[in-house]
């Protein structure tokens, strides 16, 4: 291959390896299988270090690279980052929309309703179509230089996904962690004796901040785009036609925002986000209400520190009471054990929750959750339900404090405190419970991704002793499995 059949192919590649990252984290629809887009990702790899002259920052294979840094530097907005005014009061969205209308001098005013994504502000600038800088809001004035950073979110175009990209054009929107991506984090940080986020918003916040990129390649990042700051070369004339742009610039937006054509409609969109809440995939705490029209947004202008054309409406924290029915210590695949309380059984965010983790025992003490206690409960960003409180007046006289346990509840031995942990742990390795934990991840889909072994088969593998390591499932012969054909439920197909 000489140096022109290179450049092509080195292209080619790019441009296909950033279609099909859009296609998987922005469109959640992937047309490859992992192993091909590997192999794609390795071919560009290999050219790119056989043909070095050719390397671009921009390139698919130059997300995750760079030094740690010392420190982020502050820098300023082209245009400056404003909050937004926000209420908890229908009647307040009633008077803004007044405000607004008597403004314009208008009896009608055209609105967008859209999700309040629950994370960290940021602002991408693309250059002629390339990122070329990541600010977070800061003071509003100026913010810090994140870019290394953000680089490393897959979900997020290193180039926009248009032939003819304008000169300028910054991207604002907010950086998060998704419900189910936060559960697994937390569970691997728990695991690892690390303590564990409060919510998705402060690991988001967290992991933004981390001096080390490669490091931050690791957590669940995604971002989703709502507004702009400085844009050259471009006309956007609306909130729904910015909205069509950043979707042809390959730039993910949140789902569900509509175009309302009065404020009676918004406060009706913004019920039917209420009651949707608790299906969105990221955590979202109320709704944004905006004036559509840019050309009316630059008649009402802003106050020193918020838009006159924009308001949010925050949904108040869902919570509710129970009783705690006992409470379990449970041992995970690294011997970390952590207590659980048992709930009756209450319905809260659209789901029932039955139980909620106290997290470790120092957290257990310190809210002193007894047996028999009624509890005020919520789901942690509205995902992890979580113990807020205690309603102490209600405890009966006698009930004992929670202990510590001083030995594993799965294999009796003795539980031990690391240096400069929290957790407390089970060292044994052959600890039946850390046996059953590590062969369920080895078989998860985040793992090896075994689909025909779920619980009940991890049940029945480890307590018969057919497996007392996940190596073992390779080990398996034809005299074990027909053992296993005889216990009910299993039939030739479930062996197979």
């Amino acid at each position: 291959m000489n140096r022109e059949q290179a450049e092509q192919r080195i292209a080619s590649l790019r441009q296909e390896i950033e279609r099909h990252d859009h296609l998987y984290y922005v469109e959640a629809s992937p047309e490859i299988s992992d192993a091909a887009y590997d192999r794609l990702y390795r071919e560009l790899q290999d050219l790119e270090a056989a043909w070095p002259e050719l390397g671009s920052a921009d390139s698919p294979t130059q997300r995750v690279g760079g030094q740690p840094l010392d420190q982020f530097e502050s820098r300023p907005h082209a245009i400056p980052m404003q909050s937004l005014d926000n209420t908890y009061n229908p009647n307040e969205l009633k008077a803004f929309d007044r405000r607004v209308r008597q403004s314009l001098q208008t009896d009608r005013i055209a609105y967008t309703v859209e999700p309040k994504i629950d994370g960290v502000s940021i602002s991408l600038r693309y250059q002629n179509g390339r990122l070329t800088q990541a600010l977070t809001r800061g003071n509003g004035i100026e913010g810090d230089d994140v870019t290394a950073n953000v680089r490393t979110i897959r979900g997020l175009p290193l180039r926009l996904r248009t032939p003819r990209p304008p000169p300028v054009f910054e991207a604002r929107g907010e950086i998060f962690i998704g419900k189910r991506s936060f559960l697994e984090f937390n569970q691997r940080r728990e695991e690892q004796g690390e303590p564990r986020f409060a919510n998705p918003r402060n690991a988001a916040a967290g992991s933004l901040k981390l001096l080390a990129p490669r490091l931050v390649a690791q957590r669940p990042l995604q971002a989703l785009f709502y507004g702009c700051g400085e844009v050259a070369g471009l006309t956007v004339e609306s909130q729904t036609s910015l909205f069509e742009r950043l979707r042809e610039f390959g730039l993910p937006i949140p789902e569900g925002a509509v175009r309302v054509e009065n404020i009676e409609e918004a406060l009706a969109a913004i019920d039917r986000l209420a009651e949707r809440r608790s299906d969105y995939t990221y955590e979202i705490d109320g709704a944004v209400i905006k004036v559509d029209a840019w050309s009316a947004r630059q008649r009402l202008g802003s106050t020193a520190k918020a838009p006159r054309w924009a308001i949010a409406y925050k949904y108040a924290a869902q919570r509710a009471v129970t009783r705690v029915e006992t409470i379990n210590v449970q041992v995970g695949r690294t011997g970390v054990l952590t207590p659980v309380a048992e709930l009756s059984p209450t319905l809260l965010a659209g789901s029932t929750v039955s139980r909620a983790t106290l997290h470790n025992f120092q957290e257990l003490k310190r809210k002193d959750v007894r047996v028999g206690d009624r509890v005020e409960i919520e789901k942690a960003g509205d995902v992890i339900p979580a113990v807020v409180r205690v309603l102490a007046e209600t405890r009966a006289d006698d009930a004992p404090p929670f202990p510590a346990p001083t030995h594993c509840p799965s294999c009796g031995g003795e539980v031990h405190r690391l240096q400069e942990e929290v957790a407390l742990r089970c060292l044994n390795p052959s600890c039946p419970a850390q046996i059953k934990e590590r062969l369920r991840h080895f078989c998860s889909r985040s793992a090896m991704d075994i689909e025909s072994i779920g619980e009940a088969m991890v049940e029945l593998l480890t307590e018969h002793q057919f497996v007392v390591s996940p190596a073992d499932l390779y080990w398996l012969k034809e005299k074990e499995w027909a053992r296993l054909r005889e216990f009910p439920g299993l039939g030739e197909k479930s062996v197979e």
